[in-house]
């Protein structure tokens, strides 16, 4: 037994002295005993300029079935023995929820209490009573149902090699109860991930899996663009490149195992089905990517590939799965077997939150009804008719919208960086390409140094779609603007885009189109500076934030009024609302004084031949709005001050309490961490502030009590008149005045750990030890600094 006492040991020596060999002495191998595992990256928080990371998650320790199949079977929490065996339990679960682990345990170190998913029964254990890993690997068999040939194929790794990645917590999740569903024999399965979460990836380790067991040989992956084919080949499937083959030709080579195809490549009409060149029993397996789309349809070209290889098992992937009365992926391929939404992807940090600039323009939120006698750009007189948000560039085209939507885009990324990518999606390819011409013109010196700054990638264009691989890579600068309607609103990995336009038309069902849309930003590359986006809604589209099936909301939402800066100003100038998100531009504060006109009802229009050009139409922005989210998902109204006082006053109700936790032994780093976690960030009040001078302390007490701010000289002075430390030596109190000098210049205040005494600051004075000396020894010396923190925060 150690010599130090149980009960005073710290969280890391109980895991040390008692956890670890319980575990070991169980009969757990070193490689399957993880501690401190991480397995999130820890939320963006984004405040204004100020962009820093959250906690990530981690486990206390991961147990594995085997280095082989990386099989997570149990998870651990550790206490310190002040707190009773039990007291990790809650929070053990949590980690078993998220990471889909069966078998639960809390420790202190005087024993284990045990929790069994499958069971629900808890078990209270001494620590020699561990369970081995066959015991926790027999029960999971059993509870499971698993025979031995489906352990077999459960068992099969995953692809490593030296370049590879291992597969993130969700991944793996998703691959494993992939593989344990068509290892019981589920043919048909769904798997819906947020864009930008790893779905190729996961396909890739599913197929690998399966195909090496030998359970699936033929494997066929669909989907509906080129370029996810050419990624999906060149990226996450490049160890298959010597039996994997994409299909291009009428004439198909069977020698192949891996077969990569676009759905109308395989399909074309009903009198020249390429597919029916391979026998119906050909393939085994077929992977649908992005299943939202065609295959979800009955009569649809890609199911009629699924039902012609009806005996394969065939799993759909998509971001968004698409439920409507005539399409519904969930009918065809059941229920999701996994989902990891965006708004899980944003709060574990592998995901990029997002901003929301809404931008109203009279036009669109007044609507537009031609004046007597007004003509179109050909001199045709217009009718008397009402045209609304929905009509713009679909019916009618006002050349002023088209140029002052330009110029906002144009005015924002002046004011942040002219070279962040940028997509611009319109109503349609004759929109996209108005667009970039009003885009170039706004942009001529950028355009004149090099003229693919700012490109049209439509569909029709072969010059534009060539430079899509170039506007992905991060390490290329252009193009750096593009205009789309449809291209690029799905497979895109544009991993550096920093902003997205919403100038297009979302109808009644256009959510899939809008989820799609928003996966175009919502990937981190931290390498690039990208760990945040901006949208630019000039359609209200932010409004479908507020619908139930949208999961990850923005972080901000900004209307700025006209004249009034696109980036949103620091401190009391940053709006954000805590509503749902459906809110009129024209709401609150924001309101514009016009009238908005009743909606009148009347029976539809026929369908237009042509569109309507028009000029001369004035086009003003009423209302711009940024809102932020804060870390429950809700939107904030108040100012950035305001927000963190709340904040800081749920977690302490006085002045007082902030005092006596600030100056307790408790760190002031976790105090800074732990509001943090509530969407305080402290650099943002700073910056909102406008005094870098001023301490943590006095920023939370001015901010949260009203308290006039000292800045650190000023503290340190104060301490130094006070004349309090005059009871010890003299070269004790040069020691405490260079440890303020310290403060005032790099506002140090861990005074308590001796590790500041090795700076050269203190070199004159000699090494800790004999410094700790000066004070009567390392006890009188941290008695010291206890009272110098005290002094220097005294109120």
């Amino acid at each position: 037994m150690p010599e130090l006492n149980k009960y005073e040991m710290t969280e890391a020596d109980i895991c040390r002295v008692y956890i670890t060999p319980a575990i070991k002495n169980a009969g757990w191998d070193d490689v399957l005993i993880k501690e401190q595992r991480t397995f999130t990256a820890g939320k963006v928080i984004v405040r204004g300029k100020v962009v820093e990371r959250g906690k990530q998650k981690r486990a206390d320790y991961i147990l594995y079935h085997s280095n082989k199949s990386k099989l997570p079977i149990a998870v651990v929490e550790a206490k310190d023995n002040k707190h009773s065996v039990g007291d990790g339990m809650q929070q053990a679960l949590g980690y078993a929820n998220t990471l889909d682990i069966p078998f639960v345990f809390s420790s202190n170190g005087d024993g284990f209490l045990e929790h069994d998913n499958f069971t629900g029964a808890e078990r209270n254990l001494t620590l020699n009573e561990f369970p081995t890993e066959n015991e926790l690997w027999n029960r999971y068999c059993t509870e499971k149902g698993i025979t031995a040939e489906e352990e077999t194929l459960i068992s099969e790794p995953y692809y490593f090699d030296e370049s590879s990645k291992e597969p993130r917590y969700y991944q793996r999740i998703a691959i494993n109860r992939t593989i344990d569903a068509i290892a019981k024999g589920q043919d048909k399965l769904l798997l819906v991930m947020a864009t930008g979460t790893g779905k190729t990836y996961t396909a890739f380790q599913i197929i690998w899996r399966l195909w090496k067991s030998g359970l699936k040989k033929k494997i066929l992956y669909l989907a509906d663009r080129n370029i996810l084919i050419d990624q999906t080949m060149t990226n996450d499937f490049k160890p298959f490149k010597k039996v994997m083959t994409k299909i291009e030709h009428k004439n198909m080579d069977t020698s192949y195992q891996i077969y990569m195809s676009l759905y109308h490549q395989l399909s074309g009409d009903e009198n020249l089905e390429i597919f029916r060149q391979f026998k119906p029993e050909f393939f085994d397996l077929i992977i649908v990517d992005e299943c939202h789309r065609g295959s979800a349809r009955e009569d649809s070209r890609w199911r009629r590939i699924l039902d012609y290889f009806s005996s394969a098992t065939k799993i759909g992937m998509t971001a968004t799965p698409k439920e409507t009365e005539e399409v519904s992926n969930i009918t065809y391929f059941g229920q999701p077997i996994y989902t990891y939404s965006l708004k899980q992807g944003i709060d574990d940090g592998f995901l990029a939150p997002y901003k929301v600039v809404r931008i109203g323009l009279n036009v669109d939120l007044l609507g537009y009804r031609p004046e007597a006698g007004k003509t179109d750009k050909d001199g045709n007189i217009l009718s008397d008719e009402e045209y609304e948000i929905k009509d713009f560039d679909r019916t009618i085209v006002i050349d002023e919208r088209t140029q002052l939507v330009a110029e906002k885009i144009t005015e924002y990324l002046k004011a942040t960086d002219r070279f962040s990518k940028t997509i611009v999606f319109c109503v349609d390819i004759e929109h996209a390409e108005r667009m970039r011409q009003a885009l170039v013109n706004c942009n001529k010196d950028l355009c004149l140094e090099n003229n693919k700054y700012i490109m049209r990638i439509t569909g029709d264009n072969p010059e534009g779609k060539a430079q899509l691989d170039n506007f992905i890579d991060p390490e290329c600068k252009y193009p750096t603007i593009v205009t789309t309607s449809k291209l690029m609103t799905t497979g895109v990995d544009a991993q550096t885009c920093k902003l997205i336009v919403l100038d297009n038309i979302f109808g009644d069902n256009g959510m899939t189109e809008f989820k799609q849309i928003i996966g175009r930003g919502t990937r981190i590359n931290e390498v690039y500076g990208k760990m945040y986006f901006t949208i630019m809604d000039f359609r209200n589209a932010s409004r479908l934030f507020a619908d139930p099936s949208f999961s990850g909301e923005p972080v901000v939402i900004y209307e700025p009024q006209e004249g009034e800066p696109l980036v949103e100003p620091e401190g009391d100038t940053t709006d954000i609302d805590e509503t749902d998100g459906t809110d009129s531009p024209l709401d609150g504060d924001n309101a514009s004084t016009e009238t908005v006109p009743p909606v009148i009802i009347e029976p539809p229009m026929p369908p237009r031949a042509r569109k309507v050009y028009v000029n001369n139409v004035p086009v003003v922005v009423l209302a711009e709005r940024v809102q932020y989210y804060d870390k429950d998902g809700k939107l904030i109204t108040e100012n950035l001050k305001d927000y963190t006082k709340r904040n800081i006053l749920s977690e302490f109700s006085t002045l007082e309490d902030f005092l006596t936790k600030w100056t307790s032994d408790e760190k002031h780093d976790a105090i800074v961490e732990e509001l943090k976690e509530q969407g305080v960030l402290i650099e943002a009040l700073r910056e909102a502030v406008g005094n870098p001078d001023i301490d943590d302390f006095d920023l939370i007490c001015h901010i949260a009590f009203d308290k006039k701010p000292l800045t650190k000289s000023e503290r340190a002075k104060r301490v130094k008149q006070k004349g309090y430390f005059q009871k010890y030596s003299e070269a004790a109190q040069q020691v405490i005045n260079a440890l303020l000098e310290k403060y005032a210049t790099d506002g140090i205040v861990d005074f308590e750990d001796t590790t500041i005494l090795e700076l050269k600051d203190f070199a004159a004075f000699g090494n800790p030890i004999k410094i700790a000396k000066l004070f009567g020894g390392i006890a009188q010396y941290q008695q010291a600094m206890r009272e110098l923190k005290s002094q220097l925060y005294a109120a």
